[in-house]
């Protein structure tokens, strides 16, 4: 009786320490659990989208997600290239990428035509109901919400007017397959007669397009307008080299494409619109739904001069506007 007591014993001793040896680590496995997976995906590199990616990764951290600590970036950039983008957006699907990130439009358009489920963070996409990516601003109702770098265009032409007191007509030049670039134009076309401006539109299909179109643009207006476009801002010096030979300003809706030779702007800053997204990847990472989640709009936007463009241009920018600009935004000299 002892001896099949022992027995019975030994046996249970077996099996418990074959149980622990062989069950998973709980400790890995709560590791693995806390180490989401975000994968963002830029259009191509210029610096304002440059910026929003940096942005992100501060509102992170800002959230308490620190890179390479408790969560993981897999960053693409496709370079504007739109098969990268469908390949790189599949990737992540693939991977089982807990949140995703589309900076610029085509880039969001990508992710929401790979994934239906994986929840997408709009990085600054100026139009996403227009780009048909939610069903409205305040109640996207699908897997898809975000930051709008809808500029405010009413303050912007008022801007304009101010510095081009006896400017008529007004260029306003965009990619014609850009869906918030040619938002922006058309919202900038409805509201320019109330400044006294009439408006010529211009459209480029790509970067090639551009010294032609901007030369034969430049010999027609006295100003020119920039929405948004992520082709331009790209491509920038390209532009101003057509419109400084003709000694017509331009207005970017950006704070670096005035820095790229732009005249002035009242424009939203790119790396808090990255800041601002960052933390809403943040709130999705921590269950909140896009679904029910607004998208995120800016109220207000920095004024930037360029003192070094104006005085090539032999434009005066008031003294009023450059000490504004040193308080609420930047002077470039």
């Amino acid at each position: 009786m002892k001896r099949m007591i022992a027995v019975v014993i030994a046996l249970l001793a077996f099996v418990g320490i074959a149980y622990v040896a062989t069950r998973p680590s709980d400790t890995k496995t709560e590791k693995k659990a806390a180490t989401p997976t975000v994968g963002i995906l830029q259009m191509m590199s210029h610096p304002a989208l440059d910026q929003i990616h940096k942005g992100i990764i501060q509102g992170l951290k800002d959230e308490g997600y620190t890179v390479g600590k408790n969560v993981k970036i897999d960053f693409q950039n496709a370079e504007n290239d739109q098969s990268n983008m469908k390949t790189m957006s599949e990737r992540f699907v693939n991977e089982n990428a807990d949140v995703v990130v589309g900076i610029a439009t085509p880039a969001a358009q990508a992710l929401a035509n790979a994934t239906k489920k994986t929840p997408i963070i709009l990085g600054a996409i100026t139009d996403p109901k227009g780009a048909k990516l939610v069903k409205s601003n305040t109640r996207p109702g699908g897997n898809i919400t975000g930051v709008s770098d809808q500029a405010p265009i009413a303050a912007q032409l008022k801007l304009i007017r101010q510095l081009m007191p006896d400017a008529k007509v007004l260029g306003v030049i965009a990619t014609s397959s850009d869906d918030s670039a040619q938002t922006q134009a058309k919202m900038v076309e409805a509201q320019a007669g109330d400044y006294g401006f009439t408006v010529k539109r211009y459209g480029i299909s790509s970067t090639n397009d551009l010294n032609q179109v901007a030369g034969e643009m430049a010999t027609q207006v006295d100003a020119v307008f920039v929405p948004t476009d992520n082709t331009i801002a790209g491509a920038m010096q390209t532009l101003i080299a057509a419109t400084d030979a003709e000694k017509i300003p331009v207005f970017p809706t950006v704070d670096t494409m005035v820095k790229d030779g732009g005249l002035a702007t009242i424009g939203l800053n790119q790396f808090h619109l990255g800041v601002s997204t960052g933390k809403m990847v943040a709130a999705a990472l921590k269950g909140k739904k896009p679904a029910t989640t607004p998208i995120h709009f800016e109220t207000s936007g920095d004024l930037i001069v360029n003192l070094k463009e104006a005085k090539k241009l032999g434009i005066t920018i008031p003294a009023s506007v450059v000490e504004k600009a040193k308080k609420t935004g930047e002077v470039i000299e």
